[in-house]
């Protein structure tokens, strides 16, 4: 069995996009802050899974008595990058009944007829709950900008209610942490091709994710608006290097880890006379 390495770099600070970030210095190939290799980085997240689960479990029982506290995860990324594995390999390892995943799809008619964020509202978690967003709100920058079906001004406006929008999750107990998970053109089409060449995986293929490619340089470009003008001190970005899968996990679930780490959570005390009720589970 590999020893476990651990980060030698907090990756809510060496992967936090700030001042002067430029998406095109970061090689998707690279493991910051992280000197061991694939084996070690595969134990690592196995041997944080359980305290993952029980900080988790502890927000959710703060959930439970009141406590407004709550936990968002935003994973944004090019087709094929790995958001699916972070939902499964990560997230997976915390209690179902205190997680809400929402995976945003094309918006259907009625979303349509709403404000951008209407049906980000809609999906919000709960307090005591981990909410994770697989593609959110961006989705209405990114594409939106590549394929010109928003006009300057109103992609102006939506930055700016996205920041206000996240300021106000703020101010009502939610954490956020957002996520873009960065290969490069060459590692997704290699991702590509070994899907079409395997039965078991034609169901995760569709033919507009080769139509969408034939754009990447314009979504590097829409991604780097979008951290220069969304990357707020309440709702920082992170991009995370994911050729490398196993380090694009273990490096989510140090962001998970940190954050949850850092909002002084504890178990519920208890609201009954402890010594009484359990002699009378003695008893019965």
């Amino acid at each position: 069995m590999a020893a476990v390495v651990e980060f030698k770099k907090s990756p809510s600070k060496i992967l936090k996009v700030g001042r002067g970030f430029e998406l095109s210095g970061v090689d998707p190939q690279s493991t910051p802050g992280y000197p061991g290799k694939k084996a070690s980085g595969v134990a690592l997240l196995a041997g944080q899974d359980h305290r993952l689960d029980v900080l988790q479990e502890m927000l959710f029982a703060q959930g439970q008595f009141g406590n407004p506290q709550r936990l968002l995860l935003i994973l944004q990324a090019m087709d094929t990058a790995g958001k699916g594995g972070i939902v499964e390999h990560v997230v997976g390892s915390m209690d179902p009944q205190g997680v809400k995943v929402a995976p945003f799809k094309a918006p259907s008619d009625e979303e349509k007829a709403h404000d951008f964020l209407w049906r980000i509202e809609k999906a919000l978690p709960a307090p005591g709950f981990v909410g994770v967003f697989d593609r959110s709100h961006y989705e209405d920058v990114l594409i939106h900008r590549v394929h010109a079906w928003a006009d300057a001004a109103e992609l102006e406006r939506r930055y700016k209610a996205i920041n206000e929008f996240e300021a106000r999750l703020s101010a009502e107990g939610t954490t956020i942490i957002k996520v873009m998970l960065h290969i490069s053109r060459d590692e997704q089409k290699e991702r590509l091709l070994a899907r079409l060449d395997d039965p078991s995986k034609h169901w995760k293929y569709s033919p507009v994710d080769l139509t969408e490619r034939a754009f990447w340089n314009s979504y590097m470009d829409a991604y780097q608006i979008v951290f220069d003008k969304t990357s707020t001190d309440v709702a920082p970005w992170h991009v995370i290097p994911a050729n490398k899968k196993w380090y694009a996990r273990i490096a989510v679930q140090e962001l998970l880890l940190e954050t949850l780490a850092k909002m002084d959570l504890a178990w519920p005390k208890a609201t009954f006379n402890v010594p009484a009720e359990r002699a009378r589970a003695v008893q019965s």
